[in-house]
């Protein structure tokens, strides 16, 4: 059964790890900390027993909070661990008074861009050579809150 809750200190470096499992361009764990450390910030993990399958890095202010990262565990994709740390979010979305989520995605992640389309986001746009390693465009996408 998965558990969704924030991030303690402790799950750094378990997100560290994933990080490099998942993404050509993964954040450091020195940059996790950072993220970790911000005023602004909030990481959800998702956990099967003690371990992390899955993680949600947000950036919010005043009323918008950006999705910087979401990602789970090969092997734990497609059993609702994205879903459970998006509803996460949602309360503390409406605990923030935060009504509005963005997000940039890889124009070539079609399952990334079908999940959100899945949870209400829409397509607002397109950011050329938003990406390197390898270089692509960004879809921008985007969902209201609380409405």
């Amino acid at each position: 059964m998965v558990t969704v809750r924030q991030i303690g200190e402790q799950d750094i470096e378990k997100i560290a790890g994933l990080e490099r499992e998942i993404f050509p361009d993964s954040w450091s764990y020195e940059a996790l900390c950072d993220t970790y450390g911000q005023n602004n910030s909030v990481l959800f993990g998702a956990f099967d027993g003690d371990r992390l399958i899955g993680y949600l890095i947000v950036y919010y202010v005043l009323d918008e909070g950006e999705i910087a990262r979401i990602a789970v565990r090969e092997g734990s994709r497609r059993e609702g661990a994205a879903g459970h740390m998006l509803l996460a979010l949602e309360s503390f979305c409406e605990e923030k008074g935060i009504t509005k989520l963005l997000l940039e995605v890889r124009e070539s992640n079609e399952a990334a861009i079908a999940f959100y389309k899945d949870h209400g986001f829409e397509e607002d746009g397109v950011r050329k050579g938003y990406y390197a390693d390898p270089a692509e465009d960004a879809v921008l996408m985007s969902r209201g809150l609380g409405r």
